[in-house]
């Protein structure tokens, strides 16, 4: 059987990502009522989904792209490139929806770097921790890139129900309290922005 592709790459470990996210582990009744379970997903998505694993990105040629793929790159590696696959993925859905929202800036650079050198004002916490963005991980640094790439040539979303904000399990925001919680991947919690909050 000839494989899906998509950007030329094959996919065949999305389900596996798209599983991670249901049952109590990932935050029970609250999940399961805003997140779009994978048995609702459209079947060409589900078969793609299956795919994206770490014996794909291992199989793919290193990743390269343009500026947007860079500064998804980065976001990846700084912001979650300590958890699996699918919370990397669901990092990088992040930034996307954002890209997608009216609410943010129209590029993944702007969105990455909107607010940095602000005090309290970054999106990103990376962006305004103080310490310089070196990459001191090569290999995860490939990780990052094949994942952006894929996110970027339209690999499907479908692990945080169209999530705008996360947050580490360990911190809890002010915001956390007004947006909806739509999934828990790894040590995140996605939220979806609504209108008026």
């Amino acid at each position: 059987m000839v494989q899906p592709q998509l950007g030329g790459v094959g996919l065949s470990g999305w389900t596996k990502l798209a599983s991670l996210n249901s049952g109590p582990e990932a935050g029970g009744s609250v999940l399961d009522r805003r997140a779009r379970p994978l048995s609702d997903a459209r079947a060409d998505d589900a078969a793609r989904i299956e795919q994206i694993d770490r014996d794909l990105l291992s199989d793919m040629d290193r990743a390269t792209g343009n500026a947007q793929w860079r500064c998804l790159t980065e976001a990846i590696y700084f912001e979650a490139r300590g958890e699996p696959v699918a919370g990397q993925v669901a990092v990088a859905e992040v930034i996307l929806n954002r890209v997608d929202s009216p609410r943010y800036p129209r590029s993944i650079c702007k969105v990455v770097n909107q607010g940095t050198g602000r005090l309290h004002a970054c999106q990103f916490s990376y962006t305004c921790d103080g310490i310089p963005e070196r990459v001191t991980e090569p290999a995860a640094w490939d990780k990052a890139g094949k994942i952006a790439r894929l996110l970027i040539d339209g690999a499907p979303r479908a692990l945080t129900a169209d999530a705008t904000h996360y947050h580490a399990d360990y911190v809890n925001p002010h915001w956390a309290k007004v947006y909806p919680r739509t999934a828990k991947v790894g040590q995140h919690i996605f939220y979806k922005q609504i209108p008026g909050a």
